[in-house]
């Protein structure tokens, strides 16, 4: 029961060393210095090979529109322009109809180029030749880009392709020449360098539809608000302002048409009118004086001339709302006969109902958002089905209210009819003359009216024609800004900075997490309970191969000497109360340096007057008797085998105190021999003899053969070696403690060498291993190198930042 207690241990409390942390992160720092030079660098490539995009902009303010119909048929102005109606002005804007006539207003004929190191120029607005069109067809022409290059004073030559096959001409200046379905000619320069290379090519307005619209941006600056804030982007300064400027002038003038239209058809309405009214007025007047000359009656009396006055209202009222009406089906017909992908454009803002504005308005704006999408979806697309039933919808809704409005204009009428029908039965009382008079007094009276109405009107709507302004104004005019929007420098070399150092940082990290092999003491501490009784630390010059120097007594004063002597020092608490003791030394697998740990350990022990015998019990590939420059023709082998006595085989070395017994010829069955009688019978005569028995092992992870050593043994060592042992490795002494009730079993790190990338973050609480009764003290001698008390000099490097966090 007490020695199972004492084989169940816990794993130490660790805890996280932020500190450590950021040493580990700095370790490295060279890899990061790399990645943030490499990522700026190929910021500085990219921003080289980029295009620079440069952003005008300009300001435009929409003014209110009243539509000339409002005025004659009473019609009230209740839709104000709202956030619709912007919209529908950016959709005018961004139109193909008026960029197109836009790059017409600006020289979009012949545009030139420069060819650089990495990219080719535009040079808009510079003309760098005179180039006339002698003929230009705008649907069939020379598209392809032309190089032209000085040859002498009077010639130059021309470079371009012409059926994927390159051309290379040589014309004279003034002359024509003719390139495919193109003729033109390039009138003498000024003095120009032989290696200059200028670049041009033909172009029609369509070809810059894309490049325009790409770039324009339009949006309301405050929302609800009637200014619009227009941008237009592009690798040409000055052709981005001098577009956004001709997108304004057509703008302004397409509305201005607008306007002028509007007032147009509102005279030819009222002309149309006065056409018919005019022959009525005349033949009317015409009747008048012949009746009066042939009844020789010169006027009526005042009884009639009351009837007369209420029939002439009357009747004037039943005209203008004539008139209304007509105005009204005008109305109906534009909605019924457009068509549904076509913007409304029924130069009519205001409505007898205030709803109907309302409506014809979304209707406009449902047509305008139809048009769009049918750019991206086709005519069958659940999404165009969707609007169209919104159009069918809405067009329902304004023909019901324009019935309506119809309706109540015939109501109107009719009620002035059934008050006319009152007033001509007073008049019907009259003596005939009269009443024949007044009968014709009314129809000249009225239609006279209705006349001098639409006159009156007609001149209203030809001044308003000949001062129409148009319906914006621009605030803020587009300035070419030189300053480019994109690529953004200072932003692509902010990412490339923090790319770089989040590329060293993963780096670093992924190196770890991808890291299978043990480096410090705190990996052993976190995977294994078995207690850590030393580290030797690495030794800083070449060994050779077979460790033919015994480093712990050639160089007593190096910090791996004195890593092997605390690991001695430690060993004297482990089974102190037994006069001899059997060391077994093993590992996991062979490379680890259990045998380079066993002949350090055994000399070490040696000096201090300790009688010690090195056992190599490695029967299948010992190199110990190269290290002591033996012959291993009889050894260990050779006693199991019971060919020679214990005398035969144990060996005196160069060390004072210190014997070895070697591994003797290879047999055929190692494991056998050493779980015979006279394995058993070799320890305990040796126990006899020496102090200290030390055994060198075969792995344990790899044969059986070290089993039944381990289990006569006083201490067992396993090893495990840094950056060489992965982490199942300290697991294994754990297991076989287990497995065999072990208590004796500790661990020595070797070749410990400080290499903050893979150390572990965390530490212990402490900085010795508990077991039993006895702690065990060691140092990894980590920020000694420098020490006097060592003859190792470590050499800082300078990119070594150990160096400045210690």
């Amino acid at each position: 029961m007490e020695e199972t207690q004492k084989i169940t241990r816990k794993l130490p409390n660790q805890e996280v060393d932020y500190y450590k942390i950021a040493k580990i992160l700095l370790s490295r720092w060279y890899w990061i210095a790399a990645s943030v030079l490499i990522c700026t660098l190929i910021s500085y490539i990219y921003l080289w090979y980029t295009p620079k995009t440069y952003a005008t902009t300009a300001t435009l303010k929409i003014e209110e529109k009243k539509s000339e119909f409002s005025d004659l048929v009473g019609i009230i102005n209740n839709n104000d322009r709202g956030p619709s109606k912007i919209q529908s002005e950016i959709f005018v804007l961004q139109s193909r109809t008026l960029i197109l006539n836009a790059i017409r207003d600006i020289d979009y004929r012949i545009t030139f180029f420069i060819s650089g190191r990495v990219r080719t120029s535009d040079v808009y607005p510079q003309k760098l030749l005179n180039i006339h069109l002698l003929k230009f067809d705008s649907t069939n022409f020379f598209r392809d880009i032309i190089s032209f290059k000085p040859v002498s004073s009077s010639s130059f030559g021309l470079s371009y392709k012409l059926a994927g096959k390159p051309v290379n001409h040589v014309f004279n200046y003034d002359s024509p020449i003719t390139i495919a379905n193109t003729s033109f000619s390039i009138q003498k320069p000024g003095e120009l360098a032989k290696n200059t290379i200028f670049m041009f090519k033909f172009n029609v307005p369509e070809d810059f539809i894309g490049r325009v619209k790409g770039g324009l941006r339009t949006s309301e600056i405050v929302k609800n608000s009637n200014i619009i804030s227009l941008q237009e982007t592009d690798s040409n300064p000055q052709f981005a302002a001098d577009m956004l400027n001709a997108i304004m002038r057509e703008y302004l003038s397409y509305d201005k048409n607008l306007k002028t239209q509007s007032a147009t058809n509102m005279i030819r309405f009222i002309d149309n009118q006065l056409e018919l009214l005019s022959n009525e007025v005349q033949g009317s007047e015409k009747s008048i004086e012949k009746f009066k000359k042939n009844s020789k009656i010169m006027d009526v009396t005042s009884a009639t001339d009351l009837e007369f006055s209420k029939i002439k209202d009357l009747e004037s009222q039943r005209s203008l709302l004539k008139i209304q009406l007509i105005a009204i089906d005008q109305l109906r017909d534009q909605i019924m006969k457009e068509k549904d992908n076509v913007s409304l454009n029924l130069n009519l803002e205001g409505v007898i109902d205030p709803l109907l504005g309302s409506l014809v308005q979304n209707l406009d704006n449902l047509l305008n958002e139809k048009s769009t999408l049918l750019k991206t979806y086709n005519a069958n697309s659940q999404v165009i089905r969707d609007i169209d039933r919104q159009i069918l919808q809405i067009k329902n809704a304004a023909l019901n209210n324009i019935e309506g409005t119809s309706t109540r204009i015939n109501k109107n009428i009719d009620y002035l009819d059934a008050q006319a029908v009152k007033v001509n039965q007073k008049i019907a009382t009259l003596p005939a003359a009269e009443r024949d008079l007044i009968s014709l007094k009314r129809d000249f009276e009225i239609n006279d009216k209705v006349y001098s109405f639409l006159s009156e009107k007609r001149l209203d709507a030809q001044i308003s024609r000949s001062a129409i302004l148009p319906g914006a104004t621009v605030i803020e005019p587009a300035e070419a800004n030189f300053s480019p929007v994109s690529p953004d420098e200072h932003t692509i070399h902010r990412t490339a900075l923090i790319a770089g150092v989040a590329i060293g940082l993963g780096l670093i990290i992924l190196i770890r997490v991808l890291n299978p092999y043990i480096y410090d003491k705190e990996t052993v501490e976190s995977l294994t309970t078995i207690p850590i009784i030393g580290v030797i630390r690495k030794f800083p010059d070449e060994i050779d191969e077979d460790n033919t120097q015994i480093l712990a007594v050639s160089r007593p004063k190096s910090i791996f000497a004195e890593s092997v002597r605390s690991v001695r020092t430690n060993l004297n608490f482990i089974a102190s109360e037994k006069s001899s003791k059997i060391i077994c030394i093993t590992s996991e697998i062979a490379g680890e340096g259990k045998s380079f740990i066993a002949v350090n350990l055994s000399s070490t022990l040696s000096l201090i007057d300790k009688k010690i015998i090195l056992i190599a019990a490695d029967l299948r590939r010992s190199r110990l008797h190269k290290t002591f420059h033996l012959p291993n023709d009889v050894g260990l082998s050779n006693f199991l085998a019971n060919q020679c006595t214990v005398d035969d085989v144990i060996r005196n070395t160069s060390q004072p105190n210190l014997d070895i017994l070697l591994s003797g010829p290879v047999p055929p069955n190692p494991s056998e021999l050493l779980h015979s009688k006279r394995m058993k019978e070799l320890i305990t005569e040796l126990k006899k003899r020496y102090d200290i028995i030390m055994i060198d092992t075969a792995p344990i992870g790899l044969v059986s053969d070290s089993i039944p050593l381990i289990r006569m043994s006083d201490i067992n060592i396993f090893v495990i070696r840094s950056g060489k042992s992965k982490y199942y490795a300290a697991t294994v002494p754990q297991r076989i403690a287990n497995e065999y009730h072990l208590d004796n079993t500790v661990i020595i790190l070797n070749a410990f060498a400080e290499d903050l990338l893979h150390s572990r973050y965390y530490t212990t609480k402490f900085t010795g291993e508990y077991t039993g009764s006895h702690y065990y003290y060691y140092s990894d001698y980590s920020g000694y190198e420098g020490s006097d008390y060592y003859v190792d000099k470590k050499k800082f490097k300078w990119w070594d930042i150990r160096r400045w966090l210690k």
